[in-house]
């Protein structure tokens, strides 16, 4: 706390710093948020990023940061906000935080993911639209013996909040990693969200059940698909190895069943407990993230059927204008939603000791989180931040998220060069992969993949970068 507080600057704290922070309680609070006497960022500095503006600016409209999910298979599809609550389950937030987030989410009118934790009452009481996410756990749909049960999940798919459903294969701060709940965190509330017995220790396994091949995944995602009467259904991933991803486009090609969005994490994403190397060194970034399963999409001729959401660090306009340049078409997000209910990164989330409210199970800390306070400040960050994306767009020229292309982000790479993002990374043309004249590493990537198996069977095609 003395080094956030007193030692950092303004722009120096990780992993979100001062001015990023400040900026989101003054959107929260509907405060003027202006900046005088210019920027505090070196725009030298590699890694500096900014877009040009037009002579002829527009007047982009609200209805412009709305898309529709659905593929041609889906029978109820949803216009989302391109900016939601990304996936944070009641357990390791608070029955109040969840409540908040929620009702602020009603309040703008877009979507609040349950995380692996379940819907629970909590998610579902403050009458916001609610993605249900589906772990490794299959909280809310669970077996007695820890498997997926159709009838349990097709009784809850049926809530009206339920929009849709996400499968949840791995997250940015711990991909590849599983957990466990203690007995003695599993509290009646949390026992009945998750459809596990009270006090009775609970493991996510790193790995699903439902499936183990790629084939079979799309199989699951049909499946869901028909126990929830049509909503839509997608899978989160942080990428890892890329021929992993590639075999999945096969298996969507082969049985020509397509997910109806597909999120991605990157590595630098948020958790409440993580293993220090999974949380620092494991998983791709989301921007690389981002171009490689868009190129991989078009590349196959099937980005038009998936909706891209990028989930992670998404707090300004700038930042939405950024994502969705790169290939996104929505994003989701997780702490600077927290930051909206007040949230001071003290970083302690695993340890049931939040000072304010939020990440903790303790009802002497929990109860001075003022729901109907903290609701009207998500609604308020949700509003400022929309209108300052359709200011930044609108300086662009163009006049819909949709018109948005990585050529109009510019990024230095050193203090005297700045290229756009389709000038630093290649960008696919309609079934370029499919033609056998895609880049030398995605056409690699290609061949070793098998819609049959996630096991990589060349030894050269892990070297994957």
């Amino acid at each position: 706390m003395i080094q956030q507080y007193f030692i950092n600057t303004d722009q120096s704290g990780r992993p979100f710093n001062a001015a990023q922070r400040d900026l989101v309680y003054t959107r929260s609070e509907g405060k003027l948020d202006m900046q005088p006497f210019g920027t505090q960022l070196d725009v030298h500095e590699t890694g500096f990023e900014w877009v040009n503006h037009s002579m002829q600016p527009t007047e982009p409209t609200a209805d412009c940061a709305r898309i529709t999910v659905g593929g041609p298979a889906c029978k109820q599809p949803y216009s989302a906000s391109i900016y939601n609550i990304s996936a944070m389950s009641f357990g390791a937030l608070s029955s109040e935080a969840i409540r908040a987030l929620n009702r602020g989410a009603r309040l703008n009118n877009f979507y609040h993911n349950t995380g692996e934790g379940g819907a629970s009452k909590h998610h579902l009481r403050e009458g916001g639209d609610v993605v249900w996410q589906i772990g490794t756990g299959y909280f809310g749909c669970r077996s007695v013996e820890g498997g997926f049960d159709s009838e349990k999940f097709h009784e809850q798919a049926q809530h009206a909040n339920i929009k849709m459903i996400e499968i949840k294969l791995s997250q940015g701060a711990k991909p590849a990693h599983g957990a466990v709940l203690p007995g003695e965190k599993v509290t009646k509330e949390i026992a009945e969200a998750r459809g596990v017995s009270v006090g009775v220790t609970v493991d996510s396994p790193a790995r699903h059940r439902a499936f183990s091949t790629p084939l079979e995944l799309i199989q699951f995602i049909q499946r869901l698909r028909e126990l929830s009467d049509g909503k839509p259904i997608g899978f989160k991933l942080c990428l890892g190895n890329r021929i992993d991803f590639m075999a999945i486009c096969k298996a969507m090609i082969k049985l020509d069943i397509y997910p109806d969005f597909i999120t991605i994490d990157g590595c630098e994403g948020g958790t409440g407990a993580a293993p220090v190397e999974f949380t620092d060194h494991i998983g791709v970034p989301l921007n690389e993230g981002i171009i490689y399963i868009h190129n991989t999409l078009v590349g196959c001729g099937i980005r038009k059927h998936i909706r891209l959401i990028a989930s992670g660090k998404v707090i300004t306009g700038f930042d939405l204008v950024t994502k969705l340049a790169l290939g996104a078409d929505i994003c989701n997000a997780a702490r600077g939603m927290l930051f909206s209910i007040g949230c001071i990164q003290s970083r302690r989330c695993h340890t049931n000791t939040c000072p304010t409210g939020i990440a903790t199970q303790n009802p002497e800390l929990r109860y001075a989180l003022n729901i109907d306070e903290k609701s009207k400040r998500v609604s308020h960050f949700h509003e400022e931040t929309i209108q300052s994306f359709l200011q930044v767009l609108g300086a662009t020229g163009l006049s819909h998220a949709s018109e948005l292309y990585p050529g109009i982000i510019h990024r230095r790479i050193s203090r005297d060069k700045a290229l756009t993002y389709d000038e630093i990374f290649p960008y696919l043309e309609e079934n370029q992969i499919i033609d056998g004249n895609a880049p030398c590493l995605y056409q690699k990537f290609w061949n070793a993949a098998s819609s049959d198996s996630f096991v990589i069977k060349t030894k050269d095609a892990r070297l994957d970068d």
